[in-house]
């Protein structure tokens, strides 16, 4: 991912959710009340700023994205502000619903130098009649289909019923709109049918009934909130960043960008916020997951419920450059970053195989290939693929235990695994500047080889190791359990933490 190449300004996001006022009183301590012993804050400012669904639009608008937001207010001083802060931000009023007799949510924090001393809330979250819903329901219907995405900001404040949240989602779903969901609900079910759900790690834990910090635990957790929902994952991890979970493909551990913290008020608001933009721009999954941590690790640093202007993410992707990079990915996101790498002036290199047990001939294979080029691609054959190739008790490891091995490997920098027989389509769509295979094939028989060289790119063909191959070490396996097959141990390497450097 680069820098260069961030831009949401013909991406529209409908935020729906619970729209809050976030007040500070900013002022300095010097003594100890008589009174109580509690201190004394001396006053000196003030400030107001949407919370909640309130601060998502204004992460979003901060991004240069068109938005737009389907709250409720009371009708009070409060919620005259709300609606004077939506103005302000460009954002249309008119889907904001009043309800009589009800306050806006309202949070009073009380900061002296850069910690908060207290909190206060005031606010009602008592369900709303159905006139209320009517309007919420009618408003949504009425523009739904004019936006690229949908954000949901549960707070718990009254909002987000059953009967709304299903028509959402279900209206949603109809239209194909991708509806990526900030979950307060203890029963993550509530939410299936939405494209992503973005627990943090208590919500999460209260999901499946359990309390951790180790990363391993957190991911069958997050796997098993994956299958009951039907939904993708998105875990917020605080100072262990975040990961993505999905059905049926890998799992993606983005590390913490940033450790300084000055306040994490509003910080899941920003990764929602970054998320569902770059999401509804186009971005990879795994892109706009990037995006959202590096996001969530810029905002930290601003005191207050903060927002994050599409410069700073930036500015933030930009320091990214000399972190990790995923290295199992999907095509999509390897082609990107191909391109990005080849416009910087690099040699991208290919290789494919089923690599299915890992051997001594696959490693020098491996780093001879790294040495003919910047950067080293490699293809891996899915399990039907390999099924097809060598027969049906192949592979004897799964795809994602192959890919997390191969990732693993220092000479490797991109795994993308495809389902075809031959690497051909991968291929044209990568546009590799150097195809490497092993010296048991000619050049006539490299696939793709052709439309390299054609390309004005390189074929290398590496010296293999003598004596050295899967079916071989598969036989001696065998041979030596004197079993016809072979019981192979999952390798699980931290190779989703580890990657190399753009």
């Amino acid at each position: 991912m680069t820098s260069q190449r961030i831009g949401f300004d013909e991406t529209r996001l409908l935020v729906v959710g619970d729209l809050m006022l976030d007040r500070f009183c900013y002022g300095a301590v010097s003594r100890i009340s008589p009174e109580a012993p509690v201190p004394v804050v001396h006053l000196n400012r003030v400030s107001q700023m949407l919370g909640g669904a309130g601060n998502v639009l204004a992460n979003v608008r901060a991004l240069d994205c068109r938005s737009a937001l389907i709250g409720v207010v009371g009708d009070d001083h409060e919620g005259r502000i709300c609606r004077d802060i939506v103005e302000s931000l460009g954002a249309d009023t008119s889907l904001i619903v009043t309800a009589p007799g009800r306050s806006t949510s309202l949070k009073i924090r009380y900061i002296s130098g850069s910690h908060q001393l207290l909190r206060c809330d005031k606010e009602d979250t008592s369900p709303f009649d159905h006139e209320i819903e009517d309007q919420i329901l009618s408003r949504f219907d009425a523009v739904v289909a004019d936006f690229n995405a949908v954000a949901i900001s549960d707070y718990a404040k009254g909002l987000l019923s059953d009967r709304v949240l299903a028509h959402v989602l279900t209206a949603s779903r109809a239209q194909g709109i991708p509806v990526i969901v900030d979950p307060k609900r203890r029963d993550l079910t509530a939410y299936a049918g939405a494209t992503v759900i973005k627990p943090n790690r208590s919500e999460l834990g209260a999901f499946v009934h359990r309390d951790w910090s180790d990363v391993a635990v957190i991911r069958e957790a997050a796997e098993v909130a994956c299958r009951a929902t039907g939904s993708a994952i998105l875990l917020t991890m605080a100072e262990q960043g975040m990961a993505l979970v999905r059905p049926g493909e890998p799992f993606h551990h983005f590390r913490a960008t940033q450790s300084e913290v000055s306040d994490v008020s509003g910080a899941g608001d920003t990764a929602l916020a970054v998320f569902c933009v770059a999401l509804a721009s186009g971005y990879a999954m795994e892109e706009a997951a990037m995006l959202a941590n590096a996001g969530a690790g810029a905002v930290v640093r601003k005191l207050g419920t903060a927002t994050l202007t599409r410069r700073e993410l930036t500015e933030a992707v930009a320091a990214l450059d000399s972190l990790p990079i995923n290295v199992i990915v999907s095509l999509p996101e390897a082609t990107r970053q191909v391109a990005a790498w080849k416009s910087e002036g690099m040699r991208v290199g290919f290789t494919n195989g089923c690599f299915d047990i890992l051997h001594a001939g696959h490693v020098q294979l491996l780093k001879a290939a790294r040495e003919c080029c910047d950067r080293l691609v490699v293809g891996l054959n899915s399990d039907e693929s390999v099924s097809r190739l060598k027969g049906p008790t192949r592979p004897v490891q799964a795809q994602a235990s192959r890919s997390e091995v191969l990732a693993a490997i220092g000479s490797v920098d991109l795994v993308v695994v495809f389902d075809e027989d031959t690497p051909a389509e991968l291929i044209a769509a990568l546009q590799p500047t150097d195809l490497i295979k092993g010296a048991d094939y000619t050049e006539k028989q490299v696939v793709g080889a052709k439309e390299v060289r054609e390309a004005g790119g390189r074929v290398h063909l590496i010296d293999l190791v003598p004596n050295c191959s899967t079916t071989t070490v598969i036989e001696r396996a065998a041979g030596r359990s004197g079993s016809e097959s072979v019981v192979s141990t999952s390798v699980h390497p931290p190779a989703l933490a580890r990657m190399r450097g753009a």
